[in-house]
């Protein structure tokens, strides 16, 4: 028993002692350091959106009288927060329906499967999205595929004969 005492071999002098331990404390104080550097923009990535307010626009599209009752027309519009260089791509658009003399419904051209711009089939009365074959029915509902839910709607209001529509962002997330 005592052979495998000595095969061991001594033990640790009290400066090798002290040495093990400031590298214990070292790499430990590292892998904090670390791990804080790694984390913090990670959870302000997170956490950001949440108390970031997006600007809402209400955005002219055209003249009520312009619009047939039970039509569905595209129409297009200025993002509500465009950058300075954005150009075209600042333009955006919706597929609007007039209901009857006083109301619209305005729903979001971009799929909610990819995000891919949806076509209107008035002949099928349908939305289609031509990347993985998602279907919507009139209403926005979904009536085939991929997408996991209905086409969001934007907000529209008519004004002084003018229709609007609330714009965010794009894309819409309600």
């Amino acid at each position: 028993m005592s052979g495998n005492i000595d095969a061991l071999g001594p033990p640790p002098t009290p400066e090798e002692l002290s040495r093990r331990k400031f590298l214990e404390r070292l790499s430990v104080g590292l892998f904090a350091l670390g791990s804080v550097v790694l984390l913090v923009p990670m959870a302000g990535f997170v956490v950001a959106p949440l108390f970031k307010r997006r600007p809402e626009v209400w955005r002219a599209v055209g003249q009520a009288a312009s619009f047939e009752i039970g039509s569905t027309t595209a129409v297009q519009f200025e993002d509500s927060s465009p950058l300075p260089w954005a150009g075209v791509t600042a333009k955006t658009a919706a597929w609007l329906r007039r209901v009857d003399a006083g109301n619209f419904i305005a729903f979001s051209i971009n799929c909610t499967h990819l995000g891919c711009p949806v076509r209107w089939l008035p002949k099928a009365d349908l939305f289609m999205c031509p990347c993985h074959g998602g279907v919507y029915y009139k209403d926005g509902t979904v009536a085939a595929g991929p997408p996991p839910k209905p086409l969001p709607q934007y907000p529209v209001r008519v004004r002084g004969g003018v229709v609007e529509i609330l714009t965010n962002p794009t894309p819409i997330t309600r």
